[in-house]
């Protein structure tokens, strides 16, 4: 006698499959705009994986609209909600921050504020990129339980007693800590890329983002930031937009 196949909620299922977030899937099915085997569904329905799940095209046509915007953070601002009298990044997403360089054809609206969250946190004294996104997918990609995307940073440090060249003080055993072998809250952390790109200068990549991470790691074996900057994420660069301003993501580009 061969198992049942396993049955999940519609809308886990629908983020699975990459159609949408969990949000958007239940949205899409409060409205009407999800069948299954042909049939309009009802929320909360559970499939298995033979099940055929089709999405009206007013729902893609909404997904099309939404917009994900990269910001160069300056320091100062919190990445989510308002916190301790502290601005959250959103309220730089305007008219008047938009980089005039950008090669998007999208032009700025109201509604593009609507829903736009941060797909993962820069602490209020770093700065460099921060993906603000309406779009499920994109959240997912970069902050879901799953997700393996680069995160890049460029770090500035000090250690202990030494006013310039922390390189020639800093321990290789240390290094190789940084790299692999640190815990955090009790957790083991997965293996990072972390090399000096100058005397003063660490280049950290991660594929996790706790809250306050390289600096804790930095804490843990001697050494104080000084200054953070994230520089990529996945395939997604700074480059060069100006601090405090932001543009759209391209429709060509992917993390």
């Amino acid at each position: 006698m061969t198992d049942a196949p396993a049955l999940s909620r519609l809308n886990k299922r629908m983020a699975e499959l990459g159609l949408c977030s969990r949000r958007e899937a239940d949205d899409w099915i409060a409205q009407g705009w999800v069948k299954v085997n042909g049939q309009v569904a009802e929320m909360g329905v559970k499939v298995g994986p033979a099940d055929r799940i089709e999405v009206d095209r007013k729902a893609q046509n909404q997904q099309q609209q939404q917009v994900t915007i990269l910001l160069n953070k300056p320091m100062g601002y919190v990445s989510g909600q308002a916190e301790d009298g502290h601005e959250p990044a959103v309220v730089l997403i305007n008219p008047r921050t938009h980089w005039r360089e950008d090669p998007s054809r999208h032009r700025f609206s109201p509604p593009q504020l609507r829903g736009l969250a941060p797909a993962g946190r820069l602490d209020i004294d770093s700065v460099g990129l921060l993906v603000l996104t309406q779009d499920g997918r994109v959240a997912r990609q970069l902050i879901g339980e799953d997700s393996e995307i680069e995160k890049e940073y460029l770090v500035r440090v000090s250690y202990g007693p030494v006013a310039q060249n922390s390189q020639a003080a800093f321990p290789r055993e240390q290094l190789a800590r940084l790299r692999h072998g640190l815990a955090l809250d009790g957790q083991p952390l997965k293996p990072a890329q972390v090399e000096w790109q100058n005397p003063e200068q660490l280049r950290f990549v991660l594929t996790e983002g706790k809250k306050r991470q390289i600096r804790r790691m930095c804490e843990l074996v001697g050494l104080k930031v000084v200054g953070l900057k994230r520089i990529r994420i996945g395939r997604v660069v700074l480059g060069n937009l100006p601090v405090g301003l932001w543009r759209y993501l391209g429709p060509h580009e992917r993390f």
